[in-house]
């Protein structure tokens, strides 16, 4: 079968090479293309590779017919419309990690620009003078960073700080506060970062929540002389509110690789001024992250057109037919078993690892992992959770998660281990299916259950001595919640049990209470699995 690519953006030769090497593609390479021409064309076509110029818009995708990748050579996606795309069933890719270094290192060419007057200072010499003392600057070393965003470019940049000698402040609601420590950096608020920073860069993408973060209310909490750099995403800072503190001198410069209009209008005034640096959104624009930007797409496009792995796939899964039927009864048990774990553990996860063991663990378990993920998000999260979406909002809730694989399991054909961690514990359970419609969760933490994971589910720890269950099962019983499925496990005689208690109905607050004043039992959970 041979697969036609259409490449509507510049693409280093490199990724063009890779895809053109495939002898059963057909590339077309024609950058800059029309949006009239594109919808005309659209239809031919199996996969289409762009920058940030192309629109990928509801119009075009209702006329991609043959379409089934849309490869991002690049981190951002709004020029796709995701949403159409992925009710077309329509994979869309793109390359996280191309640009991380590159973007970095652009913000700290403008944090140093901006500390020691650098672009003024040379229009100044070009012009024939020598302002030695209009343009002292101000040494990094000893001042305050604030980062907001901590993915991967804010990380980099403030790691980049501490070499530099700098105190560096960290905000990012889906980071724990440990982790934040462990790179390095000091846990902070927003309010925190404007009252205590010399520099202020920021690092997220552009939503409802960080539309105009940086407006008039914030840069009047910010200390005066404050310096303010943006290469993430235009509208982040407030441009009107910038000038406005450039204007009273509470903010004593600003640099800007990124506009809420680009490019911006010949007028607009930050470029008139010499206190603030203008770049025209250099952050990927390294040889070095074009090619690797380049490369990556093309390779992932192949894959995908040709039954590879896929890599980096925003919207749609993929998972093998032969595969499935091997890993197919399991994927209930997963999905369970995460939700189970992360309500458990009751407090936010800075890590997921996934153990399989037995034969399960020869075949490609990636989708497992995945239902994994899925679980643990859906019980935790407002919005919807899916396969194609859990691996961003675990990014973005900084949940690093794995698997590992043991071709030997004790006393189970297979089994499936979910170990969560905090900042302060640890927690893993173990499930196993009976048959192929009988999952169950086997282990909480070295107790040894039975459970089914469905419903609503009691959890508790009590003492291992006559009398408590039954004592239990009167308090629900007063509740009028029934008990559809019950399991229990110990270590050792007389220490504590855990019982698991299926129940028809939702336990109330009052039940609850009343359960927890009974000195026999401790760490009541309930735990939906609905």
């Amino acid at each position: 079968m041979t697969y036609r690519v259409l490449v509507s953006d510049p693409l280093s030769q490199e990724g063009i090479d890779i895809l053109q090497s495939h002898s059963d593609v057909y590339v077309d390479v024609k950058p800059k293309l029309p949006p009239e021409e594109l919808l005309e064309i659209i239809g031919n076509y199996d996969a289409l590779v762009i920058r940030s110029g192309t629109k990928v818009t509801r119009d075009v995708l209702e006329r991609a017919d043959r379409l089934k990748v849309i490869g991002r050579a690049g981190v951002g996606i709004d020029n796709v419309d995701l949403d159409v795309a992925t009710s077309r069933g329509i994979m869309v890719m793109n390359t996280p990690g191309g640009n991380t270094i590159s973007t970095a290192e652009q913000t700290w060419t403008l944090l140093m620009s901006l500390s020691r007057n650098l672009v003024p200072a040379c229009i100044s010499v070009r012009e024939g003078k020598w302002d030695r003392k209009k343009y002292t600057g101000t040494e990094i070393f000893g001042k305050t960073l604030g980062v907001v965003g901590l993915g991967r470019i804010g990380s980099v940049v403030g790691s980049r700080a501490l070499a530099f000698g700098m105190k560096v402040l960290g905000y990012d609601p889906f980071t724990s506060e440990d982790r934040i420590r462990r790179m390095g950096f000091e846990p902070a608020t927003l309010d925190d970062i404007y009252a205590k920073s010399d520099y202020i860069t920021v690092h997220t993408p552009i939503n409802k929540e960080t539309s105009h973060l940086l407006d008039d209310q914030a840069f009047a909490k910010m200390k005066k002389g404050v310096r303010v750099i943006n290469c993430a995403r235009g509208g982040i800072i407030d441009e009107g509110a910038l000038i406005r503190a450039l204007e009273s001198g509470k903010c004593a410069g600003a640099a800007l690789d990124v506009y809420e209009n680009e490019p911006p209008a010949a007028d607009f005034a930050l470029l008139k001024r010499d206190d603030c640096i203008c770049s025209p959104h250099l952050g990927a624009s390294t040889e070095e992250a074009q090619t690797n930007v380049a490369i990556d797409i093309a390779r992932n496009v192949l894959d995908a057109l040709t039954g590879g792995e896929v890599r980096n796939a925003l919207n749609i899964p993929s998972i093998a037919p032969e595969v499935r039927s091997e890993i197919g009864p399991y994927l209930e048990l997963a999905v369970k078993m995460g939700m189970f774990a992360i309500q458990y553990l009751g407090k936010h996860a800075d890590k997921l690892e996934v153990t399989y063991a037995g034969p399960l663990s020869k075949h490609d378990t990636t989708f497992l992992t995945l239902s994994v993920l899925k679980g643990l998000l859906t019980a935790v999260m407002n919005e919807t959770v899916n396969y194609v979406n859990a691996p961003l909002l675990a990014e973005k809730r900084h949940i690093d998660y794995a698997e590992t694989k043991n071709p030997k399991t004790d006393g189970y054909t297979n089994l499936i281990s979910v170990k969560l961690t905090s900042d302060t514990e640890t927690i893993e359970i173990c499930g196993t299916t009976f048959g192929e419609k009988d999952p169950r969760i086997v282990i909480v933490d070295g107790y040894h259950i039975d459970a089914k994971p469905y419903g609503t589910i009691l959890f508790f720890k009590n003492l291992d001595e006559p009398g408590v269950i039954g004592h239990v099962g009167t308090i629900l019983a007063k509740g009028n919640i029934n008990i559809a499925d019950m399991t229990l496990g110990r270590k050792e005689r007389g220490g504590y049990a855990v019982t698991v208690c299926n129940v028809d109905t939702a336990v109330s607050d009052v039940v609850l209470d009343e359960l927890k004043s009974f000195k026999a039992v401790k760490d009541i959970k309930t735990i939906n699995l609905r």
